[in-house]
C-alpha cells in the first residue's frame, strides 16, 4: 500500500479520457501509470451479450439544468429580513404564556423547520416543564387532556428528558385497555397519541398498545369523514392521512417541513410571523444547497463516470439529497457535498456488483479495494479502471482533508469500510451466481452491510465531528448497535420498495422472498413481516439512541436521520434508481421550487 503522504498529499493531476475531456483527479506521481497503459478506449465496455441491463432512464435534472440555478434568496437583504423576524419571535417565546401554547409553538417550530434557530429557547421552555413534573410528583397526564398529554411527551422524549409512558394509556383506557369512548372523538389527541408512540423503546408496552388503538381509530375517522359523529374537517383529515402513510418520527425533515408550510398555511391561528418565518428560511437555506448541489454537479461531470459507465446509475441530484436529508443543519455543507459524491460513487459500484460485472471481476475489484494500492488497478480490466481510480483519488482526498484540518490519519478506517462493503456486495453476487438461496437471519446477517449505510455513516462521522478520537473511530469500525439497527431499517425499506424490479433484471433473493421461502409465505404476508420487522428496529434503535454515550448529539441526529431519508426515498417505490413520480415531486419542491412570499423583504422594503 502507498504511503499516507504519497497517496494523499499527492500533486492534482489530470487523467486523459480518449474521449478528449479531462478530469481533474488526484493521482500519485510516483504511482502514475505509464503511458502504454494508461489509455481508456471511448468503448471500455464488454459486447459480452451475458452482460446485464439495469435499463435505467437518463437524470431528470441534466448538468447544464443545474448549473442556470439562479435563486435571489442568496441575497443578504433576505438575511437581514430574516433575522430581524428571528429576534420578534425569540422575544415571543420569552415572553410569559400558557403552557400548552409553548409547547404547540416549539411543536410548529419543528415541523417548520426552524427549531434549529431557537434551542435554548426550546430546551429552557422543555427543562421548565419537565422540572415542573419531577417537583409535582404527579403523573405525567394529570389533569391534561388527552392532546396536551400526549404532546408534552413527544416533545419531552425527542429531546432527551426522562419521561416514563406508563401512565399515560391508563389514563384514557377503560378496565379492558380499550380507549374511552369520549377519548375516541378526540381526534386530535388521538393524532398527537399516534405520533408519539413511534418514540418508544422495545419495552415499553403501553406506547406499542397506543399505535394500535390510534391506528385503528384514525383509520376509522378517515373511513367515517362524513359522518356526524366525527365531523371532519378537510384540514384535520388531511393530516391524519399523512401520519398514517408515514409517522413524523420516520419523516425526512425536509420534506416534512416543505409539506407543513403549505399545511400550517391554511390553519385559521397560522401566526403570519411564524409562516413568513418559516418560507424565508426555507428559501435561503434552499439557495445554500443549490449552490452546493451546482458545486458537487461539476465534480461529477468531471469525473466522467456517467458516460464511461453508461449501464449505471447517473442520479446526482438523488444523491445530493441524501445528503441534504442526512445533514440537516445548514452548516454542514461540507458534509453533505461529500456524501452525495459517496453516494454517487456508490450507486456506479452497486450496478457494477449487481448488474454488469461478471464474478471473476468482481473478485479483482474486491481485492482491489481491500489493498487500496494504485497498482493494484492493473488487475482490473478497462471499465472498471475509470470507477476505481475515481474511488481511489475522492476517498484519498476525504482523509486529506481530516488530516489537515484534524490532523489524523482517518483513511485506514474509510478504506476498511469500502472493503466490508465490497466484501458483502461479493457473498451477495457468489449467491446469485450460485442460485443459493438464503435464510432470512443469513441473508439480513449480510444485507445491513451491502445497504451501503455503514461505510456512508463512516464518513459522516468524520465529516462533521470537531475533535475526532481514536477510540470513536474504532468504535466505529466495530460497527455499534445504533448503526447494524439503523442500517437494518434501511436494508428492509429498500427491499420493500425495490425487490420487484431487482429480481426481474437479475439479483439476489431479497428480505421478502427469503422469508417467503423460509415460511411458505405469501408476498403480502411477507411483505406485512418486513413491515413489523422496521418497526421493531425502530424501538430498538430508539432505546440505542437514548443510551448514546460515545457519539455527538449532532452524529446521533444525522443517523436518524438518514433512516429517515432513505423510508421517505423507498416509501412509493424505487426513488433512487427508478425515480418515482413522488420522490421526482418532492426533490423538485426542496431542492429547486422557491416558496411564493408575497413580500419577502417586508412591509417597509
Amino acid at each position: 500500500m502507498v504511503s499516507m503522504a504519497t497517496s494523499i498529499c499527492a500533486t492534482v493531476n489530470c487523467f486523459s479520457f480518449s474521449s478528449g475531456r479531462k478530469a481533474s483527479l488526484l493521482i500519485p506521481k510516483a504511482c502514475l501509470p505509464t503511458a502504454s497503459n494508461t489509455t481508456i478506449p471511448t468503448n471500455i465496455l464488454s459486447s459480452n451479450p451475458d452482460r446485464r441491463s439495469g435499463n435505467y432512464k437518463p437524470p431528470t435534472w441534466h448538468f447544464d439544468y443545474i448549473q442556470s440555478i439562479d435563486n435571489h434568496y442568496a441575497g443578504d437583504n433576505y438575511t437581514k429580513r430574516f433575522n430581524k423576524l428571528k429576534k420578534e419571535m425569540r422575544k415571543k417565546m420569552i415572553a410569559e404564556g400558557e403552557e400548552l401554547e409553548k409547547l404547540e409553538l416549539t411543536d410548529n417550530l419543528q415541523r417548520l423547520g426552524l427549531s434549529y434557530h431557537f434551542k435554548e429557547e426550546i430546551l429552557e421552555i422543555l427543562r421548565s416543564i419537565h422540572q415542573e413534573i419531577q417537583e409535582s410528583s404527579k403523573v405525567v397526564v394529570g389533569e391534561y387532556s388527552l392532546y396536551a398529554t400526549a404532546l408534552k411527551f413527544k416533545l419531552l422524549r425527542e429531546h432527551g428528558f426522562d419521561i416514563s409512558p406508563d401512565a399515560m394509556l391508563n389514563n384514557f383506557t377503560d378496565e379492558d385497555g380499550n380507549l374511552k369512548e369520549s377519548v375516541c372523538k378526540d381526534i386530535k389527541g388521538l393524532l398527537q397519541l399516534y405520533e408519539a408512540s413511534f418514540l418508544s423503546t422495545e419495552t415499553e408496552n403501553t406506547l406499542k398498545i397506543a399505535t394500535r388503538l390510534t391506528e385503528s381509530q384514525l383509520k376509522s375517522y378517515l373511513a367515517h369523514d362524513n359522518d356526524q359523529y366525527y365531523s371532519a374537517d378537510s384540514l384535520t383529515a388531511t393530516l391524519v392521512h399523512h401520519a398514517l402513510e408515514h409517522p413524523r418520527h420516520w419523516m425526512m425533515v425536509r420534506l416534512e417541513t416543505r409539506w407543513y408550510i403549505d399545511i400550517y398555511e391554511r390553519m385559521p391561528n397560522a401566526s403570519p410571523l411564524l409562516l413568513e418565518l418559516a418560507k424565508l428560511d426555507f428559501n435561503i437555506v434552499q439557495a445554500t444547497h443549490q449552490e452546493e448541489l451546482r458545486n458537487v454537479s461539476r465534480w461529477w461531470k468531471s469525473t466522467c463516470l456517467a458516460e464511461k459507465l453508461p449501464f449505471s446509475r447517473d442520479r446526482l441530484p438523488e444523491s445530493f439529497f441524501w445528503g441534504v436529508g442526512m445533514a440537516v443543519d445548514p452548516r454542514h455543507g461540507y458534509c453533505r457535498r461529500m456524501v452525495a459524491k459517496l453516494m454517487a460513487m456508490v450507486s456506479a459500484i452497486d450496478d457494477i456488483y449487481d448488474i454488469y460485472g461478471s464474478y471473476d471481476e468482481l473478485e479483482l475489484f474486491t481485492d482491489a479495494v481491500e489493498r487500496w494500492d494504485i497498482k493494484a488497478m492493473e488487475q482490473l480490466p478497462e471499465y472498471m479502471k475509470v470507477m476505481y481510480l475515481a474511488l481511489f483519488n475522492s476517498i484519498n482526498e476525504m482523509a486529506y482533508e481530516t488530516l489537515k484540518e484534524q490532523g489524523i490519519n482517518v483513511l485506514p478506517y474509510l478504506t476498511k469500510a469500502w472493503a466490508d462493503l465490497c466484501k458483502a456486495y461479493l457473498r451477495e453476487a457468489k449467491w446469485y451466481y450460485e442460485g443459493y438461496k438464503p435464510t432470512l437471519q443469513e441473508y439480513m446477517g449480510n444485507a445491513w452491510m451491502s445497504i451501503t449505510m455503514p461505510m456512508i455513516l463512516i464518513h459522516a462521522f468524520c465529516f462533521i465531528t470537531k475533535s475526532i478520537t481514536k477510540e470513536a473511530l474504532e468504535s466505529l469500525r466495530k460497527y455499534p448497535d445504533v448503526i447494524r439497527l439503523s442500517s437494518t431499517i434501511f436494508r428492509f425499506a429498500d427491499d420493500l420498495a425495490t425487490s420487484s424490479d431487482e429480481l426481474e433484471r437479475g439479483d439476489v433473493l431479497k428480505s421478502i422472498q427469503c422469508y417467503m421461502n423460509e415460511k411458505g409465505a405469501s408476498e403480502d404476508e411477507a411483505r406485512e413481516h418486513i413491515k413489523s420487522l422496521i418497526k421493531e428496529n425502530w424501538e430498538l434503535m430508539n432505546r440505542a439512541l437514548m443510551e448514546n454515550s460515545q457519539f455527538s448529539e449532532a452524529f446521533v441526529e444525522m443517523i436518524k436521520d438518514f433512516v429517515r431519508t432513505a423510508q421517505c426515498m423507498y416509501l412509493h417505490g424505487d426513488g433512487h434508481g427508478i425515480q418515482t413520480t413522488e420522490i421526482k415531486t418532492g426533490i423538485f419542491k426542496v431542492l429547486f421550487e422557491p416558496i411564493t412570499i408575497s413580500n419577502p423583504l417586508g412591509p417597509t422594503c
